[in-house]
């Protein structure tokens, strides 16, 4: 028998998704296999005429205690395990009447979609396959001999292989079929650690498991000498997960990071509350506005910095509708996202071929909690989602003037704004736009500085006689450690300033805002976004 190919003369079948059952059955048995199936499998395959003989009968050992015992059998194990070309294993299988079995077809029970569809707890355990993952491991481990199909998207290369290989199989089809099967017991195992985890309250379990399905392989991963893909996890988050590509040429992997970004920021703003535009580049935010409608919120965060935007990420909260489209093509931008949009919309973006529109269905939840990871070398920093949001704290004035109705509206969403922005942060927002952006600076007087410089770049490429800041407010994500970072947001033109505070010279900062004539409200949490 050559090594590299394999005739199959018998197949087991035990499947849960039931997708294409009868047409492989058809094609294996047009082929004269003898095929081996367990309960609502061989059912399926009796029931359309396809020969099928129960594992029940195969073994002689009948299932029992609700089918959770079936294949555990070494009639089904030797079948998948023995070497086809050593003496010691064929006579074992020769003395035990244990036949080889040289294709094994199974999928697993629905564990993942059981969760996902809030099953109790009973429900999700009898939804742990045993014997499943059992196949699958032993018929890997021996895929110099056993093909081992465990995804429905493979039944047609596997006949196409048999017919080009006279009934057989051949090496690399079959390893690559026992890497793709090791790495679905591999995420099938996760999923049931991660729920087992969550049932415990174990936030950080001693074995972190992390499993993704690859969504596509990029182009190139944040440069051309580097190498990508996008994975997406179960259940996946809102957003650039389960988006829809309308049109537009392929994401790179900065436009996904950048995408998500967008739209983790604009679902800060409540969409029955108001419309919200979020305008992102390199993973910062260069406009974000709320508005009567929503192509007014767009103009707002355009003017905040209309040189960044260009080539730009620009989320909404709301349906994209055609007055917002026509605005957004004014200018070039790389991709937009929203909960959906209108076909008027859709007409006027299909206008500009390599712009991207993605429709999610709708926008991730920003106080929900789950885990983050970095990758660090030699290891994983794991933390859980920031979700906090500024509408749960209890704000405290600490100065002796008060904020104005206008001024705490416009502080609550600056601070929203300062949550997505790179530490050092400091945003300037006045009637409900960022009016200047800073970040990422080591310094939090540089950052005040440099989103005080682009207002005023902005206001002179608006042809306004006045900078952007005048009369605004500022968010700073974390404490300010002296007073200078302030002082030169009061010199910008901000009457009034939110910060989480907790420095020891708070009482330094407050008086300096004081004398300033500054309102200060403190939130007790920082938002350093790294």
């Amino acid at each position: 028998m050559s090594i590299d190919l394999v005739p199959v003369k018998r197949a087991l079948i035990s499947v849960s998704d039931k997708s294409g059952l009868v047409e492989l059955g058809r094609a294996l048995a047009a082929r004269n296999v003898e095929i081996l199936s367990t309960g609502g499998s061989a059912k399926m395959l009796a029931d359309n005429d396809v020969p099928v003989r129960e594992v029940s009968d195969y073994t002689g050992f009948p299932e029992m205690m609700d089918g959770r015992v079936k294949t555990l059998h070494p009639k089904v194990h030797g079948g998948f395990l023995a070497l086809r070309d050593n003496d010691d294993h064929l006579k074992s299988m020769a003395d035990h009447d244990i036949g080889a079995i040289d294709l094994v077809v199974v999928n697993l029970y629905p564990f993942e979609e059981t969760v996902a569809k809030g099953a109790d707890f009973d429900t999700v355990i009898e939804n742990i396959d045993i014997g499943g993952p059992a196949m699958v491991r032993s018929a890997a481990k021996n895929h110099r001999s056993v093909a081992i199909v465990t995804d429905v998207a493979d039944y047609d290369e596997l006949i196409a292989g048999l017919d080009a290989n006279d009934g057989a199989t051949n090496h690399d089809f079959r390893k690559r079929l026992a890497a793709k099967a090791y790495a679905r017991t591999a995420s099938y195992d996760s999923a049931i650690s991660t729920w087992f985890a969550g049932e415990l309250n174990d936030t950080f379990p001693e074995r972190l498991t992390l499993s993704g399905t690859r969504s596509e392989v990029l182009r190139y991963g944040e440069n051309p000498h580097q190498e990508a893909a996008f994975y997406t996890t179960t259940p996946p988050r809102a957003g650039v997960a389960t988006a829809t590509q309308i049109q537009g040429k392929a994401l790179s992997y900065n436009n996904l990071n950048d995408t998500d970004a967008a739209f983790e920021l604009v679902s800060e703003f409540d969409p029955a509350l108001s419309p919200a535009i979020a305008i992102i580049k390199h993973a910062n935010p260069c406009g974000v506005a709320t508005g009567e409608s929503l192509v007014a919120a767009y103009e707002k965060a355009l003017m905040c910095d209309p040189v960044s935007a260009f080539g730009g990420i620009i989320a909404a909260n709301q349906k994209l509708d055609a007055a917002t489209a026509e605005a957004i093509s004014g200018i070039f931008t790389e991709v937009i996202i929203a909960p959906d949009a209108d076909e008027a919309a859709k007409e006027i973006i299909a206008k500009k071929k390599n712009l991207r529109l993605l429709v999610t269905g709708g926008l991730p939840d920003p106080t929900s909690l789950g885990l983050t990871a970095k990758t660090l070398a030699g290891g994983l920093l794991v933390q859980s989602r920031d979700s906090g949001t500024v509408d749960a704290l209890d704000l405290k004035v600490v100065t002796k003037r008060a904020p104005s109705d206008q001024e705490m509206a416009d502080l609550r969403m600056a601070f929203r704004v300062a949550k997505h922005v790179k530490s050092n942060a400091i945003v300037y927002v006045k009637d409900g736009a960022t009016v200047g952006v800073g970040a990422g600076q080591m310094s939090r007087v540089d950052s005040a500085r440099i989103a005080a410089r682009k207002a005023e770049d902005a206001a002179k490429e608006a042809g306004l006689s006045e900078t952007l800041t005048k009369g605004c407010v500022v968010a700073s994500d974390a404490f300010f450690p002296f007073a200078d970072g302030l002082l030169a947001a009061a010199e910008a033109g901000a009457t009034a300033v939110i910060q989480p505070g907790g420095s020891m010279r708070d009482e330094e900062v407050i008086a300096a805002a004081d004398e300033a004539g500054l309102a200060m409200v403190m939130t007790g949490m920082r938002h350093f976004r790294h």
